[in-house]
């Protein structure tokens, strides 16, 4: 008998490996034959994906264009990948994917179909001077195209509690019953992440692992910074992530630059050495305005750094406020400069809530605990 085929639909093959690699070789040690579908790539991350024991294909997506004859393209291709292969399962996340993988799998009578949404993105998120039209016009496209593709989804899972409300709920958006499920975080590796107490003998610093964006809460994370160096000079503010030109939310290269020559920050760009960096950090940061549940936090937890991060969805999922850390009203700059003060005043809690912060992300965040829940969800049994 034929191993059964499970496909994986999602946009960026890095991505795919990063986050999806433990799930992957679950499947795979499963007895299942995983084939990975990526719209963006290169040969590097391609490669890697297939020495994880994975089939690649790779298909045609414009992951944030509105052009509809664009993604009915992406439809078709994906129905003749589809009726080509005949998948025991599909399973698609982000937007995009879940909408037209899931249609595409539909139509081609795949019989278990799997849709992960991991955060409701920039459509569904509030913003201290409202929402753009072009957003909302993007949220009621979204909506629509959620209405005709959720009732052929046998299994939609969300990270946090709060996304179904905001979304199915309260679009009443019709769905098959008990096709609603909560994760909770992707997990990660703790191997990846080892526990490693905070150096007490060391300078304090403050981390945000992020892409520079207004939502991820950039500019509210240089201001605090900028209003905590005027009071203790010898503390250290760190900026790991990369620059989003295209992004009209995002901060610029002369923004960057201004505040580079400030001396208010130290900017770290992109890097693969994250786990070092959180390490050679105090406090994690990380004032989003929205998320599924962030795994740069999952990581900082997991090494044991204490979190300070702001009261909604996704955020809140990974801090007991006053036990790993704390949660700050968003937009709030003066509530997290005082947080972060609390911190440079009583340096005794950075280990004693990044301990917290550790139990945390092993009882929560361990991806061999949250693959084995993904395989239940997805009824993958023995």
């Amino acid at each position: 008998m034929k191993n059964k085929n499970i496909f994986f639909v999602g946009t960026t093959a890095s991505n795919l490996y990063l986050f999806r690699k433990d799930f992957i070789v679950s499947c795979i040690n499963k007895g299942y034959q995983v084939y990975a579908l990526v719209s963006e790539y290169d040969d590097t991350w391609l490669e890697k994906i297939k020495s994880l024991g994975a089939v690649v294909i790779t298909y045609e997506l414009s992951r944030s264009g509105l052009n509809p004859f664009h993604d009915l393209k992406t439809l078709f291709q994906l129905k003749k990948i589809f009726s080509t292969y005949q998948p025991d399962i599909v399973f698609s996340f982000f937007t995009k994917p879940v909408i037209y993988g899931s249609f595409a799998a539909r139509l081609s009578n795949v019989p278990n179909v799997v849709g992960m949404i991991e955060g409701l993105g920039s459509p569904f998120t509030e913003h201290p001077q409202g929402q753009l039209f072009k957003m909302k016009l993007v949220q009621f496209f979204q909506v629509s195209l959620y209405r005709v593709v959720f009732p052929f989804i046998d299994k939609i899972i969300f990270l946090n509690e709060d996304d179904p409300k905001d979304l199915v709920v309260s679009k009443k958006i019709y769905h098959r019953k008990n096709a609603i499920q909560v994760l909770g975080g992707i997990g990660l590796n703790l191997e990846d992440y080892p526990y490693s107490p905070w150096d007490i003998s060391s300078n304090i610093s403050f981390v945000i692992v992020a892409r520079l964006l207004v939502e991820k809460g950039i500019y509210e994370y240089l201001a605090a910074a900028k209003i905590v160096k005027e009071k203790y000079p010898n503390v250290y503010f760190k900026i790991i992530g990369s620059l989003d030109t295209q992004n009209p939310s995002g901060l610029t290269q002369d923004e960057l630059d201004n505040v580079i020559q400030s001396g208010v920050i130290e900017y770290k760009g992109f890097t693969n050495q994250i786990a070092e960096e959180l390490k050679n950090s105090s406090v994690f940061v990380l004032p989003s305005y929205r998320e599924g549940v962030p795994r740069s936090t999952q990581e900082a937890m997991a090494i044991g750094r204490p979190v300070i991060t702001t009261d909604v969805p996704g955020c809140r999922d990974t801090v007991i406020d006053g036990v790993n850390g704390f949660l700050t009203p968003k937009w709030d700059v003066n509530a997290l400069a005082n947080k972060m003060m609390y911190f440079i005043e009583h340096p005794e809690q950075i280990n004693i809530m990044g301990q917290e912060s550790y139990k945390m992300a092993r009882d929560k965040f361990d991806a061999e605990k949250v693959n084995i829940k993904l395989l239940r969800i997805m009824d993958i049994c023995n």
